[in-house]
């Protein structure tokens, strides 16, 4: 059958990273997992018991395109909460996770052909959703020993997206690195998306949001990391308010609307953060055993984890070739963790990405096996 250039997009390598973890598990090895962003707790016990209470009594059928109201009003409270902001619930949009929220912006932001600017190393998924729009991703290459904070470019880009705190790094940018950053998208005409999932796991100080500076710029969220509910694919997207229209005709006959019932779970997230916080000191004294546990096992080459829950380490001491060291760590050690060229398709061939978001008794024992791994291949 044919097919379209438009789907010649590079694998999401992490997952498949995953898939070689679950058969080694399926075969009965067990593996711990610093491969996947994923929390190892479930969705907030109030949220849980939000979706049972409305089984019993609501068909949970399609909502308006732009999300349940009262879920819309609760983001734009915690906008208050968080920094200060006082958003109209109505710029608020629900989507099917980020992942929705980016094909939107993407869709309603730019012209086929046109280059958007994303950050290398990044999210590989920038990339390929953009390719698969027929958008032009261009890349813009950020140092360590900058802590990542992108420049713009000279070239002539219709957008910028950008992450704080990024995957894979962690790093995150200033107020004053985001001031400069939409000023300069601005005197250019350059939509500015600044995508802040990661916000809310922060250790030294707080994310400073794009809405803090500018209501002209779009911005991205979601439930997946903060309120640990990745499986429920659920996100948001606050807008200008003259894209509102835009973007819910866009998303009524895209996606309809996102899930009734993950939006009904998302409800009682938003009053758990007793729940969430004690997430977030978890994902803490992870990042303390990562610091301390991963120069110890030869890895000390690594961007400063400000936020998320993510280890960014230069291995090219130790290989040239991510992939295949990454594919010897978990046969060998059964430890899954993420080549770095998933982020960073120039350079990532000396890169891995350590995730901490799991248990810390996962933690302890990961670097255990790494310590022991590092210590045989080196003799």
């Amino acid at each position: 059958m044919r097919s379209s250039s438009r789907g010649e997009v590079a694998p999401f390598i992490v997952m498949d990273v995953m898939e070689q973890a679950r058969a080694l598990e399926a075969a009965g090895r067990s593996i711990i997992h610093m491969e996947v962003g994923q929390p190892g707790t479930s969705a907030p016990q109030r949220a849980r018991q939000a979706l049972a209470q409305a089984m019993e009594s609501d068909a949970l059928g399609y909502t308006v395109a732009l999300g349940l109201p009262e879920l819309r009003a609760g983001i734009a409270d915690l906008y208050r909460d968080w920094y200060g902001v006082d958003l109209d619930p109505g710029r608020v949009v629900i989507t099917a996770g980020s992942s929705a929220a980016f094909v939107l912006a993407f869709t309603a932001l730019f012209e086929a052909g046109e280059a958007v600017g994303v950050t290398e190393p990044g999210y590989p998924s920038y990339r390929q959703i953009l390719k698969s729009l027929s958008l032009t991703p261009h890349a813009i290459p950020t140092q360590s020993e900058t802590r990542h904070v992108p420049e713009l470019p000279d070239e002539n880009l219709a957008g910028l997206i950008v992450a704080s705190p990024a995957n894979p790094t962690g790093t995150m940018l200033s107020r004053g690195d985001l001031e400069r950053l939409i000023a300069a998208c601005q005197a250019r005409d350059v939509a500015f998306i600044s995508d802040e999932i990661y916000h809310g796991v922060q250790y030294d100080g707080r994310a400073i949001s794009a809405l803090e500076i500018s209501d002209d710029v779009y911005v991205i969220n979601s439930f997946s990391k903060y309120f640990s509910m990745t499986g429920w694919r659920l996100g948001w997207m606050v807008v200008p308010e003259d894209h509102v229209r835009r973007i819910e005709r866009l998303a009524q006959n895209m996606f309809i609307c996102a899930p009734h019932a993950a939006q009904i779970a998302a409800l009682g997230a938003l009053q758990a953060r007793d729940e969430t916080e004690t997430m977030l000191q978890v994902y803490a004294e992870n990042r303390r055993l990562m610091l301390d546990g991963l120069p110890r096992a030869g890895c000390d080459k690594i961007a400063p984890p400000d936020g998320a829950f993510y280890i960014y380490a230069d291995v090219s001491e130790h290989t040239q070739d991510s992939l295949a060291f990454a594919a010897e760590i978990l046969n060998e050690a059964g430890v899954a963790v993420t080549p770095g060229l998933d982020f960073d398709p120039v350079r990532g061939h000396r890169t891995l990405r350590f995730s901490y978001a799991r248990a810390t008794s996962d933690i302890v024992e990961g670097l255990q096996r790494l310590t022991r791994f590092m210590a045989e291949r080196a003799k």
